[in-house]
């Protein structure tokens, strides 16, 4: 419930992506935030108010002059109280209105009359040889020198049958924007390398040797981080999650093969945080074919060497970044999770019961540091990694 008491005033403007607002509705309200919906007559053309009253469960609103507003000033009223406006789709029309602060219609009117402090988010939806048009993108920068967020757009297929950029942001990527809308942006302009999932290193060609991790806290941690206005690349071993928005994510198998993209991405970097569970050992021997039971050679002798240390090599590098490291115990958390920032020679260790988290929704944290350590009690993932960012932060 990331916007759990939060107000949100959603327009919608003309366009075939009304489809997508209202699914958008759907995410908001599970979210938690109540949603109060403004359309214009465009924007009823695509998708009716009564859809958007039955997903909001509030009346929906489309006449500055709707006499159902007691004192006959929806564009006053509609906004006192809310959190933000969001105008998803917002046609190139309306992103010209927003521009030149016109007000002939009910949306426009309340934009234009909103508090100084109510935030405004946009989400462009349009043709791509509207979007590139060169009135377009002045409005755009016009709305940006503003103030107002601009959320999107995206290259693809087109209703129109074109493809390129001005497609509108999917609702669950429209959903991540406006929660980030609402975190304080504690590393803004900051760089942040991050490690997420578990490896995978191969026996034969369809076997290999791996563990539990889900890859969850990582991609949490790599969420929160670009919600505090961080560039984030993700260097993610196997795992079945979404990617989050707007996150650089590069895929990777084995350990080695983490460790060569982690070195070759760490340059520039302000912060590390290696969360994958990390394979120590990987098979020398591995099969080029699959390993028979019935070869009559009885069991494989298979033969282990220890893979590279990456958050130990990188913490050793002469222009290190600042390096935060994970550890999955099974017993003893306090007395090996101190340890073991000792002998990577770390500023700060994340500590955690592995058995106990990987795949789970919810953890507990350990924070070990120089000082000692401290506890972040049993939260869900992206809570507990908002925790930790804002904890990193303070310490830059």
């Amino acid at each position: 419930m990331d916007l759990a008491g939060k107000k949100i005033v959603l327009g919608l403007t003309g366009g075939i992506a009304c489809y997508k607002a209202a699914e958008f509705t759907r995410a908001l309200t599970k979210a938690g935030a109540s949603v109060q919906v403004v359309m214009t007559s465009a924007a009823t053309q695509f998708i009716t108010p009564v859809t958007m009253q039955a997903l909001s469960g509030n009346t929906v609103y489309t006449d500055q002059w709707d006499a159902r507003i007691a004192n006959n000033m929806p564009h006053i009223d509609l906004t006192r109280g809310a959190d933000a406006i969001v105008i998803a789709p917002c046609s190139a029309d309306f992103i010209f209105k927003l521009a030149h602060g016109a007000c002939d219609d009910l949306l426009s009117t309340l934009c234009v009359a909103r508090s100084h402090a109510l935030p405004l988010l946009v989400a462009p939806a349009m043709n791509v040889e509207m979007w590139q048009n060169a009135a377009t993108q002045r409005n755009v920068a016009q709305l940006a020198q503003d103030g107002i967020g601009i959320l999107g757009p995206e290259a693809g297929d087109q209703a129109c049958g074109e493809t390129g950029m001005g497609r509108m942001l999917e609702p669950q990527q429209l959903l991540e924007e406006v929660i980030a809308a609402f975190q304080p942006k504690l590393l803004a302009g900051k760089r942040v390398l991050i490690t997420a999932g578990p490896t995978f290193e191969p026996i034969d060609p369809v076997r290999g040797m791996t563990n539990l991790s889900s890859g969850k806290m990582g991609y949490a941690l790599a969420r929160a981080a670009r919600e505090a206005g961080a560039a984030v690349t993700l260097v993610s071993g196997p795992t079945a999650l979404d990617s989050p928005y707007d996150v650089q994510r590069i895929n990777v198998q084995t350990a080695q093969q983490m460790h060569d993209v982690v070195l070759s991405h760490v340059g520039g970097q302000d912060i590390f945080i290696a969360v994958a569970a990390v394979a120590d050992w990987r098979i020398a021997n591995a099969s080029a074919q699959k390993l028979k039971k019935s070869s009559g050679d009885g069991m494989p002798k298979l033969q282990f060497e220890h893979n590279p240390d990456i958050l130990a090599t990188v913490a050793a590098l002469p222009n290190r970044p600042y390096c935060v490291g994970f550890a999955a115990e099974s017993e003893n958390l306090l007395q090996h999770g101190a340890e073991k920032r000792k002998n990577k020679n770390i500023p700060l260790l994340v500590g955690n019961i592995g058995h106990q988290t990987f795949g789970q929704d919810d953890n507990v944290l350990v924070l070990f540091d120089d000082n000692g350590h401290i506890e972040l009690p049993r939260a869900g993932k992206q809570a507990l990694a908002r925790q930790l960012i804002a904890n990193i932060a303070a310490r830059l």
